[in-house]
């Protein structure tokens, strides 16, 4: 089999991986006039960098184009199935390489954030010293998965997903190309189909690309000429959701959530809700921030809050899903139309650092319990007025350490029921005066 025939076996998105930059699609914060990237191509001047974007935006691509333009030599390598031991050989031979030629190497690591902090560490002495020139592509935040030396040494740029436009792009040439695209099958795509594709790839140029490919047998198989809506659908079957319970948009989505139930936003708070459930993550997780987001952002200003999302936690644990996507969208409906208040939240967090400030006060003599005699000898419990003994169960009483006599940490907000309590504090302030 000739080379090209071997070519021709590979999947279109490889076979349409751009060959030149300008065939690149997408990136222009990187790759437009004057930008960082296009700077580093036109002279050559490629330095140290860590590449972090989604899947399928064109890391891998990046790389292998500054190859074809620098005059380093280029190494490849992929995390998943190298060590120390390849990295070892790769920096003796660039180091003899550098004597005897006086070239440099230029070492792509595809997902590096596969590799543990031992393998990271032994990049770094030649990545400092310009042994190597690293280009390191990863879909995980670099701040999480590499270590703070490396970043230090390499420039951290981040890639875009890819917009539906750019998509069109790619999935338009790879139908009309016929040296290596799809051109000779002279395939067409619907309206409907190439809107479905272009949308559905979620920002990935290689699931577009993919699923062009499956949907064009689709349509040859039956013996038709136009790719149709339904067999771009049938192509993506259920596609996966950019999501990763364990990364970087795990905590991007339930910080959309959280903020959007805080801003009272309950359509929001719903459609991230979705994103979450459809991605596969845990409910029990969502019941629990819910829980959280309860007392935090809402607290007194709502008390039936709490008793909702804590219900809800009991219910989806006892039915599970699918089922408990009903609980969930019920709590934060109501929890996103709730009022809002982080009064409680608040004066936990002053109080804890008075705490902190003042270290362990001793408590007032008054408020001491005094179960033996030598307690009260030593003035435990000595001046307690008991409330309920008190005309309106009131007494002129604190029970704070004497140097915080005086302290607010709670202010009630005027929102939803807490309204009533801030009113109903201020009778109680006032009535106390009037006690002895």
């Amino acid at each position: 089999m000739n080379p090209q025939s071997l070519s021709h076996q590979a999947p279109l998105a490889e076979r349409m991986r751009p060959k030149r930059l300008s065939d690149f699609v997408g990136q222009s914060h990187l790759l437009g006039p004057g930008k960082i990237l296009s700077r580093a191509f036109e002279k050559d001047q490629t330095f140290s960098m860590i590449l972090w974007g989604p899947p399928g935006c064109g890391k891998t691509t990046l790389a292998f184009l500054m190859s074809q333009q620098t005059q380093k030599h280029f190494e490849q390598i992929s995390a998943v199935l190298s060590g120390v031991k390849e990295i070892r050989e790769i920096v003796e031979n660039a180091r003899k390489r550098l004597q005897s030629e006086g070239r440099g190497t230029l070492l792509f690591i595809d997902e590096i954030h596969r590799f543990n902090k031992a393998q990271q560490d032994a990049l770094l002495p030649h990545v400092e010293k310009g042994t190597v020139l690293l280009i390191g592509s990863t879909t995980e935040n670099p701040s999480f998965e590499v270590i703070r030396p490396l970043i230090s040494r390499t420039k951290v740029l981040t890639l875009k997903p890819l917009g539906p436009s750019e998509i069109e792009i790619i999935v338009s040439k790879a139908l009309t190309d016929r040296e290596e695209g799809l051109g000779q099958k002279d395939l067409a795509l619907s309206k409907e189909a190439l809107s479905a594709l272009c949308g559905g790839a979620d920002g990935d140029g290689r699931i577009a690309l993919n699923t062009l490919e499956i949907a064009s047998q689709l349509t040859e198989q039956e013996g038709k000429r136009e790719i149709s809506l339904d067999h771009v659908m049938t192509a993506f079957q259920r596609r996966s959701i950019a999501y990763d319970r364990a990364g970087d948009e795990h905590y991007n989505v339930i910080s959309a959530f959280i903020k959007s139930l805080r801003a009272s936003d309950p359509d929001s708070a719903i459609y991230w809700l979705a994103r979450m459930i459809e991605a596969g993550e845990d409910p029990l997780f969502i019941a629990r921030r819910l829980v959280i987001f309860a007392s935090e952002d809402i607290g007194n200003a709502d008390p039936y809050a709490l008793l909702i999302a804590v219900s809800t936690m009991q219910a989806v644990h006892f039915v599970g899903l699918p089922e408990g996507r009903i609980n969930l969208a019920q709590a934060a409906t109501y929890l996103a139309a709730a009022p809002k208040s982080n009064a409680s939240y608040m004066a936990i967090e002053e109080a804890i650092k008075a705490v902190s400030r003042y270290g362990s006060l001793p408590v007032p003599l008054h408020f001491r319990n005094a179960p033996t005699t030598l307690m009260k000898d030593l003035g435990y419990g000595k001046g307690y007025r008991y409330p309920h003994a008190e005309k309106g169960a009131l007494v002129n009483q604190s029970g704070l350490p004497e140097e915080l006599s005086g302290t607010v940490f709670y202010r009630p907000s005027q929102r939803g029921y807490e309204k009533n309590i801030s009113e109903r504090l201020e009778k109680i302030k006032e009535a106390k005066k009037g006690t002895k």
